[in-house]
């Protein structure tokens, strides 16, 4: 990474949707793309004017099809990226989040796919490292094993 370049800051906020099911105990909401076999965790940044908080709950309703509410804050994910010349700072904050109405299946189009699934599965078919951390907080918070 070229360390001359211009820094910015970049911030986005998502969350952790869970549900307790009597048969398969915590799911989670994970968002996946078929042409990158990419899967993730719902996020986005921020309209004009809107609190993080406002942000995460915007972005994880829109890309999961779900209403939801916000619940206890479980971290923050770092980490530097180049884009256009600029290095770029980005911080993304997590909640966790409960759904009190919607589907999965009216998503938008920033994801083939959004399902739920056992937080285990969940776990492993995520992506990235840091968002499986950030799922592995949430499952302490909640109670429940990954492994």
């Amino acid at each position: 990474m070229n360390r001359d370049l211009p820094v910015q800051t970049a911030v986005s906020a998502g969350g952790v949707v869970w549900r307790r099911t009597p048969d398969k105990g915590v799911e989670v909401v994970v968002c996946g793309r078929t042409k990158e076999n990419l899967w993730g965790l719902p996020k986005g940044t921020p309209d004009a004017g809107e609190t993080i908080e406002q942000t995460a709950i915007r972005e994880v309703q829109e890309e999961t099809g779900l209403d939801v509410r916000p619940g206890a804050k479980i971290g923050t994910i770092r980490y530097w990226f180049t884009a256009n010349g600029v290095r770029f700072h980005k911080h993304v904050h997590h909640w966790l989040m409960e759904p009190v109405g919607g589907d999965v299946s009216r998503h938008d189009h920033e994801f083939d796919d959004v399902v739920w699934l056992p937080i285990a599965q969940a776990h492993r078919r995520l992506t990235h490292v840091n968002e499986r951390k950030i799922l592995a907080d949430a499952a302490r918070v909640l109670g429940e094993r990954i492994s």
